[in-house]
């Protein structure tokens, strides 16, 4: 019997960690989305919710969207909404309202107001950190910039202004501070401060200069650091919060605009540049970046989309991060960049123009990358042909100390012969893939395997026929099935003469993914030939609940119901395998929706057997279903193809 506790499995009710769905960090294509906004003044990343808010000054609102950049919510009047901070157990989001001379709160789970500051007529609040158990802002209109407090520990919120009596800010200052740091740190024009806020007051304790068209600043995790963007110079100025004194820089172009700094000190420089990569990423105490990302255009416009100020954030985990564009028709877009610390992988293929048939033929090419691969490296190789429509993949191939590669093909078939060359990624690589083609001359019989690709159930009797083409006077094929797993051997299962139609059939009982390859050994006129077919076979799967104490018809699904007291018991019977899993993965009925609030996998006993139990206390009235799985790979084996069980539904009651 194996445990799942309540507030793991039903993450999305209780704003927990959600489980990840998969192998954490995977690579997806990274993607672009328009956002419905007039402008853009910050960007702030909820990895609890796996929300993300980005400030619209002048619509007065702040959109909200999902880790794809999907928009979930628009909340509004918020006139010239601009800097934005998200509490330490990001339950509430602290936005700075210029026009309403206020600062606000909005519950990120429900993304609604929940309470509203005023700091005053004409005080115009700009931006918020949190330092020292206080909520900061800067505030002031053009030659009475100051800073301001907001405590929220007492009975009542306290607002506290001119916290720098002597007025060393013209404009309201940009501020930042480090998760739970005592240090405030504000810039604005050419100028930089930074305060010890530990007391409750603001003393300022280092002052410096900067550069003009300030656009962003963010201070390092350690707080040891501030990373400032300004038009000028043309890199990202770094300097100590101890006295402001330039400490290294990270090189960019023309003109720094954003800077985003993730929780473990990678840091993402952003430029407003139209001929040049939009921003640069280096993983932490690097001095050159791993990766840089050039925006194209969205829409029918002329130039490239460029990055909005202060348009940047990562997600806490750092496997994404999020930037804001806009293109030269006004069209806002939020782009999500998946593994960016991850240094790009680009592949070059060079096949020769043409070939002959079933002639040697070599392939070289190299791999680049801001990153050397590690020792070893190998390419998987595709050849896409007239008989192999689908790919059909050869031995792998290893890359040089230099990058370089090179191998030799026989093309069994004539036409257009392409080669793909792919690099899986690893922990430092992103993946990559290249391709070319040649023209490869034609004399060759065919001979074809059905059933390629196809998957099964459990056990089913499926035929499978070779079908031979043309040939010279040998018209013999052989079949062979090599089950998945090693303790199967690859055995001939069937060997004779194709009949006067070139076929050749066997049946098989499939309990297994298994290699089928059928074989003509050749004869005076033509040459050998193979075909294979690779299939699938499901495993069994059932699941059930125990622990209810009624079921009910509703929304076209039996659904089990549970008291709040009682932990359901889900049971799961699975194909038994040595060292399986299954994943039980659950979700909840929530905005219109199914959503996935966690994944599990659980050992399967040696008779394929698995109890869960959820503990907890759960949520009442909401719709929630579970399912049992075998996924490829991911349940410890690859013997059986992903199979899937019925849901099955269920509700708490009181």
């Amino acid at each position: 019997m194996r445990t799942l506790p309540i507030a793991t499995a039903f993450a999305v009710v209780f704003s927990s960690a959600a489980l990840a769905i998969g192998t954490a960090g995977t690579a997806a294509a990274d993607s672009s989305k328009s956002l419905p906004v007039k402008s853009s003044a910050d960007i702030v990343v909820d990895g609890v919710h796996q929300h993300v808010f980005v400030s619209d000054p002048s619509n007065g609102k702040i959109v909200v969207t999902d880790y794809a950049g999907t928009v979930v919510k628009q909340i509004t009047s918020l006139p010239g909404v601009i800097g934005m901070e998200l509490s330490a157990d990001s339950n509430t989001l602290y936005a700075a309202v210029r026009d309403a001379d206020a600062v606000v709160a909005i519950d990120t789970t429900t993304q609604t107001e929940s309470a509203r500051y005023a700091t005053g007529d004409g005080h115009y609040p700009q931006s918020v950190a949190l330092a020292g158990g206080k909520l900061w802002f800067g505030y002031g209109a053009s030659g009475g910039g100051n800073i301001g407090s907001l405590d929220l520990s007492g009975d009542q919120p306290v607002v506290t202004l001119d916290q720098d009596p002597n007025v060393f800010w013209y404009n309201a200052p940009m501020l930042d501070a480090a998760p739970g740091s005592n240090l405030l740190v504000g810039g604005e024009s050419d100028r930089l401060g930074v305060y010890d806020v530990s007391s409750g007051t603001a003393t300022r304790t280092a002052t410096g200069n900067g550069s003009g068209s300030f656009g962003e600043l963010q201070v390092t995790p350690d707080a040891q650091h501030v990373v400032v963007a300004s038009g000028s110079p043309y890199y990202h100025q770094v300097f100590k919060t101890s006295d402001l004194t330039a400490d290294g820089k990270y090189a960019s172009d023309a003109y720094p605009n954003s800077v985003a700094i993730a929780p473990d000190g990678a840091v993402a420089a952003g430029i407003d540049g139209s001929y040049e990569p939009d921003v640069y990423v280096y993983r932490p105490g690097a001095t050159t970046s791993v990766r840089d990302y050039d925006f194209p255009n969205t829409g029918q416009t002329s130039g490239s989309d460029l990055l909005a100020t202060s348009g940047l954030a990562w997600a806490p985990d750092d496997s994404r991060l999020f930037a804001v564009t806009s293109n030269s028709e006004g069209i806002y877009s939020l782009r999500v960049l998946t593994d960016p610390t991850k240094a790009a992988t680009a592949i070059t293929v060079d096949a020769p123009a043409t070939a002959t048939r079933a002639k040697q033929l070599t392939v070289k090419g190299k791999v680049t990358s801001k990153l050397a691969l590690p020792t070893g490296a190998k390419l998987t190789v595709t050849r896409t042909d007239l008989e192999s429509t689908a790919g059909k993949a050869l031995a792998s191939v290893t890359v040089k100390s230099d990058g370089t590669y090179s191998f030799t093909d026989t093309p069994p078939a004539g036409g257009k012969v392409k080669y793909t060359l792919k690099y899986a990624g690893d922990a430092d690589h992103s993946a990559g893939s290249g391709s070319d083609t040649v023209e490869v001359s034609r004399a060759a019989t065919t001979l074809s395997l059905n059933n390629n690709g196809k998957v099964y159930a459990y056990g089913a009797d499926v035929t499978f026929t070779a079908h031979l083409g043309t040939t010279y006077k040998n018209r013999k094929v052989e079949i062979w099935s090599d089950p998945y797993g090693s303790d199967k051997p690859n055995k001939l299962v069937k060997s004779g003469t194709v009949n006067s139609s070139g076929n050749l059939s066997v049946t098989l009982d499939l309990t297994r993914d298994a290699k089928i390859t059928a074989k003509f050994a050749g004869d005076a006129r033509y040459k050998p030939k193979t075909a294979t077919s690779t299939v699938g076979a499901h495993v069994k799967v059932s699941t059930a609940v125990s622990g209810h104490y009624k079921t009910k018809s509703a929304w076209s699904h039996t659904y089990y119901y549970f008291h709040q007291s009682k932990d359901p018991v889900f049971t799961t019977t699975m194909t038994a395998y040595p060292g399986r899993k299954q994943r039980l993965q659950m979700q909840v009925y929530t905005q219109g929706s199914w959503q996935t609030t966690g994944t599990e996998y659980f050992e399967l006993s040696s008779s394929g057997k698995s109890a869960v139990t959820v503990t907890g206390t759960p949520p009442t009235g909401y719709r929630f279903r579970v399912r049992d799985s075998y996924i490829n790979a991911s349940s410890g084996d690859t013997v059986n193809s992903t199979t899937h069980g019925a849901w099955k539904y269920f509700i708490f009651t009181s």
